[in-house]
């Protein structure tokens, strides 16, 4: 048996996959202040689902992954620990020169960010590495036993340290972490050259005090989960979800906790490929994942989960920059849970601010009082306030509805009116959102498949189709929690760089074929150390590239793993000029190549099936009839359908309510709906319907 836990700013998410009798999936409360108590709530619901203990349930578990939000939550909230940056003499400014670039060139307001580690916790340390890797000076190794008495006066919780050129020559680093273990044991250290060895040197530094800040945290955080999951009966093995859209042993992760930003949406996109290509096959799918707080949107195309080089935390340019790939995602502030205001130009406005899950939206009776997107649907009837998570938490409909009046006293509109306006707006800002994303690739969404994650996902998935121009939406069975589900498909992964510089005229075969060596060394070594019985072992191997005088790399997979011939390095040149193409449309085919660096993935599946829901019990309402508002048409009464009993083979026209224990899927008119053999619900719109316009924003 196998257990996923996905922790949302409103929901803890939790599925069950108990050998073939498919999978059972649960919806409880976060709880912000203690966060592992909402994860062991949800694992309680499964427990009684199952008419277990939860030591029993515990006890009968071989794999336990869990997703968090909890570094990303620190680093955002500045809750990390008190950290300190080691650099080389005469370049203290790393982190605060930055690389330029301003999200909002002309505002003149805005203050200039601030470093994550100030300069009066910033320590110069004499000695220089060339950019050949000789030694210019050496290391004052006094002068560091100096800095460390000074860390301990500063009270300093972690240390990075991020010297010039350690990357190509990792001797001056590598000796100070080992004074650093020498003088003061204990200290969580993060060296640049181990965890992001690559040539810019504000990237290397923004990764490496990010690990360390975040380490005392983590260990703390998933020590206490391992040991709370044991307590109660856990022998398995503990996962932990990663940016790269992977899982890692527990172990792993708290020695390198920087993985874990921005690893539950990553997840999603995992998901959604296994959806789009069974359900729709479809190449190229929009992957959508409606939270409480956010709307978390990313691109799948020909099966591969999109990476991107400029992962953030916070907006670009400003916020902080993790100098990791990870999986691209676009995220809004609109979601279940986000706020509905009016400003005081009288202009409607839906999120960034979120309920949460405390208090959470009005209707959940826990002390909320401004209107939310989940009050909106509420009040426009599409949620049934007595079967909401199944019945087992009762919704407010009339605090909903007095929530809505403060939106429709002030813009003098009937409540229906002020809630669909809400939702309409919430919608725009996810069209954007997926537009952004989108046309940044040279993608038209019309030729994609959108696929509705999260338990708000089908509240307006068919209306940003019709208004995006796709004619067909998928929402899986198990999208209501569909981070949750791409952490049981996803791999067991790990990911290396190093730096060396080449170029497809004057090739380095020997020293580029050393340099693939050793990250095949590593990946085969994770392959039999943690991937050990995996089902099957992938490696892909990835050269950054770009041409001369060009200020930003591009992946290019090789297609070999040693370059033994002059037709090896025309084939990368090749592939380059390709991929350059794709994504910005022009090439310079006559053009030599430079590459920079060279990375090596290996993902090792442990389980090769997909997931299926558990259909016992599924089946325990009937088709009903509920009066609802819908703008093209008014107050209609609607068929409401349960999903179990979604017909298989003729599609439903809409207007139409497809309903589950978690999820609620709206389809408008213009559209029909049918249950596909995954239990997904495929939503097919027709295009002689016009799309509507644009609303103000």
């Amino acid at each position: 048996m196998r257990i996923a836990t996905d922790m949302g700013g409103t929901f803890t998410d939790l599925i069950v996959e108990r050998g073939d009798s498919g999978v059972r999936l649960y919806k409880s409360p976060t709880t912000p202040n203690e966060p592992l108590v909402g994860v062991f709530n949800a694992i309680q619901l499964a427990a009684d689902d199952f008419g277990q203990t939860m030591s029993e349930l515990l006890a009968g578990t071989d794999t336990f992954v869990h997703g968090t939000t909890r570094s990303l939550n620190a680093v955002v909230t500045g809750q990390t620990a008190r950290t300190a940056l080691l650099t080389t003499e005469g370049h203290p400014d790393i982190l605060l020169f930055r690389e330029g670039g301003r999200g909002a060139p002309f505002d003149f307001t805005r203050s200039y960010p601030r470093p994550w580690v100030p300069r009066d916790r910033t320590f110069e340390v004499p000695g220089r590495i060339a950019a050949d890797g000789s030694e210019v000076r050496p290391l004052d190794e006094e002068a560091v036993k100096t800095i460390v008495e000074r860390l301990r006066e500063g009270e300093i919780e972690a240390v990075a340290v991020c010297l010039l050129w350690s990357v190509v020559n990792p001797a001056h680093e590598a000796r100070v972490g080992e004074l650093l273990a020498e003088l003061a044991p204990g200290l969580p250290v993060t060296l640049s050259h181990e965890i992001n060895p690559i040539v810019r040197e504000y990237r290397r530094a923004c990764s490496t005090v990010l690990d360390a800040s975040l380490k005392p945290l983590m260990g703390a955080y998933l020590r206490a989960l391992q040991g709370s999951l044991e307590s109660r009966g856990f022998r398995g093995r503990l996962l932990i979800n990663t940016s790269a859209g992977g899982v890692q042993d527990a172990l792993d992760v708290a020695a390198a906790p920087i993985h874990t930003i921005n690893s539950g949406p990553a997840m999603a996109p995992v998901a959604g490929r296994y959806y789009a290509g069974r359900d729709a096959g479809n190449a190229v799918a929009i992957v959508a994942d409606t939270g409480g707080t956010t709307y978390d949107v990313s691109v799948v195309r020909d099966g591969r989960i999109p990476v991107t080089q400029e992962a953030w935390i916070g907006e670009r340019h400003a916020g902080q920059l993790t100098g990791f790939p990870g999986v691209d995602i676009r995220s809004v502030g609109a979601g279940g849970g986000s706020i509905a205001w009016v400003d005081a130009g009288g202009m409607l406005r839906v999120g960034p601010q979120s309920a949460g899950s405390e208090p959470g939206p009005v209707c959940y009776s826990r002390g909320g009082t401004e209107p939310t997107v989940t009050d909106a649907c509420l009040a426009l009837g599409y949620l049934d306030g007595d079967y909401f998570l199944g019945g087992r938490m009762k919704l407010d409909v009339e605090g909903a509805r007095r929530a809505v009046t403060r939106i429709s006293g002030a813009l003098g509109l009937t409540v229906e009116e002020a809630a669909a306006a809400i939702l309409e707006l919430a919608t725009e800002h996810m069209v954007g959102a997926i537009e952004e994303i989108t046309l940044n690739q040279g993608i038209s969404a019309q030729d994609a498949v959108l696929v509705g994650g999260g338990g708000a996902a089908g509240f307006n998935a068919v209306a940003i189709a019709r208004r995006l121009g796709c004619d067909t939406v998928v929402v899986p069975a198990l999208g209501a929690v569909l981070s949750a589900a791409g952490a049981l498909m996803s791999d067991l992964s790990a990911e290396w760089a190093r730096t060396l510089r080449t170029s497809t005229d004057d090739f380095t075969y020997d020293d580029v074929n050393a340099v693939l060596a050793e990250l095949q060394g590593e990946c085969a070594a994770f392959a039999d150390g943690p991937g050990a019985n995996a089902i099957s072992t992938t490696v892909e191997l990835v050269a950054e590239a770009r041409y001369p005088s060009q200020v930003w790399e591009l992946e290019v997979p090789l297609r070999v793993a040693t370059f033994a011939e002059r037709a090896d390095v025309e084939q990368l040149r090749s592939d380059f000029h390709r991929v350059h193409r794709e994504i910005f449309a022009i090439d310079d085919s006559r053009s030599p190549v430079e590459i920079v660096g060279w990375r090596a993935r290996v993902r090792c599946r442990m389980h090769d099936r997909g997931l299926l829901p558990d259909a016992s019990g599924s089946a325990d309402r009937a088709l009903a009839h509920r009066p609802v508002y819908l703008r093209a048409l008014g107050a209609v009464d609607v068929p409401v359908v349960p999903l179990a009993l979604l017909s298989t083979t003729d599609p439903v026209p809409g207007p139409l309510i497809v309903e589950s224990p978690v999820t609620t899927i709206v389809v408008n008119p213009g559209a029909s709906a049918v249950r596909t053999a995954t239990g997904s619900v495929l939503v097919r719109l027709d295009k002689s319907v016009p799309s509507p316009t644009r609303a103000r924003r």
